[in-house]
């Protein structure tokens, strides 16, 4: 039955492995759909799933299996605490991304860890999940998947911008919403930060004190992702194989890759943000980044705007509670102008408890 709201738990994992993001939200239609995050935390990784996590890109398809269903039960047992913390008892559905393991569209292949049917057994709710995979076999990259929820829900915005392992931007073109990867972020300025001792680089404090490497920064220009057209998304293994062994070869302090790094994102980032007219969203952790918004806000003349901690931080889980409400009223969720698919689509899976 088509219902005008919606009450849904949705799950995040992202690239940056801050964490798992879990909301509780209500979604509603009345001409425009609106939203109210209700509850909303990000539950940290152990050491331990962090390892795991950041070694999924060597993992064989066997081995991905068996971690699929290790990784699934923490899900479900860290999405039941939350449900339980917050005594939440009118649930209509749980929203589920997963976590990527693998994602080579250009070989069919994708693959979200935390997707199994033991999550809606062991929580005893209906959960919709695996939103990439039919993308990906109608021909399009399987990502990004946010977009729909920018055109839907933050349609005041002329750029969605999110800052998080990625980034990704979203915007409308001569009636269709275009969306991208743009370049590596936290998914970088972490793991060099995390040689220091430290999950990230605060306030970007540390880049703010390096000194900038102009070879690099040439060098990083001018990797071929850059000169390919939409649709186009990045993921975990360009990065192994191309810009680090980049960086490593400069022998470079931590600060100074930071630095430098900063400058990239900004440099990439202004290519796709144009007109004194427009606006800019800035959502993911990378808007706590002060030194990379202000060197952002040197190269481009989009007006950069900061919305408050919860939208920052929880909306990609907030936009994949919406792909379900969308999938679960069989409307389309998936957009072929963002994708490169041959069609647009209502993706996703249902997964309804065995009692």
């Amino acid at each position: 039955m088509i219902k005008a709201e919606y009450n849904v738990v949705a799950v995040m994992s992202g690239t940056s492995l801050d964490g798992i993001d879990i909301i509780y939200a209500t979604y509603s239609y009345k001409k425009d759909w609106s939203f109210k995050i209700l509850n909303a935390e990000t539950r940290k990784y152990s050491n331990q799933w962090k390892r795991i996590l950041s070694e999924l890109v060597n993992k064989s398809l066997e081995e991905l299996k068996d971690i699929d269903i290790e990784y699934s039960k923490y899900l479900a047992n860290e999405i039941q605490e939350f449900i339980s913390h917050y005594s939440i008892n009118e649930i209509d559905f749980m929203s589920s991304h997963g976590h990527t393991a693998l994602h080579q569209p250009e070989h069919k292949l994708t693959y979200q860890i935390g997707n199994l049917q033991l999550l809606a057994d062991t929580l005893q709710q209906k959960v919709i999940c695996d939103y990439r995979v039919q993308d990906v076999e109608y021909e399009g990259q399987g990502a990004p998947l946010v977009p729909i929820g920018d055109r839907l829900l933050f349609h005041d915005y002329d750029y969605c911008l999110n800052l998080g392992g990625f980034a990704n931007v979203s915007f409308e073109k001569n009636g269709e919403r275009i969306a991208f990867d743009i370049c590596p972020v936290n998914i970088i300025l972490n793991y060099y930060v995390s040689k220091l001792n430290q999950e990230y680089d605060d306030r970007g404090n540390l880049a703010s004190t390096g000194k900038l490497h102009d070879e690099l920064l040439y060098k990083l220009n001018q990797l071929e992702f850059y000169k390919k057209s939409a649709p186009k998304s990045l993921g975990l293994e360009w990065v192994k194989m191309y810009v680090f062994p980049l960086i490593d070869n400069y022998n470079l302090s931590v600060e100074d890759i930071l630095r430098t790094f900063a400058e990239h994102i900004a440099i990439q980032i202004s290519k796709v943000l144009k007109g004194k007219m427009t606006n800019t969203l800035i959502t993911g952790g990378g808007a706590y980044n002060d030194f990379l918004i202000e060197r952002l806000k040197l190269k481009t003349e989009s007006k950069i705007l900061i919305p408050d901690n919860e939208i920052i931080e929880f909306k990609e889980a907030l936009v994949f509670g919406l792909l379900g409400v969308l999938k679960e009223r069989n409307e389309i969720n998936c957009l072929q102008s963002v994708t490169g698919a041959v069609k647009d689509h209502s993706s996703g899976k249902i997964l309804i408890p065995n009692s």
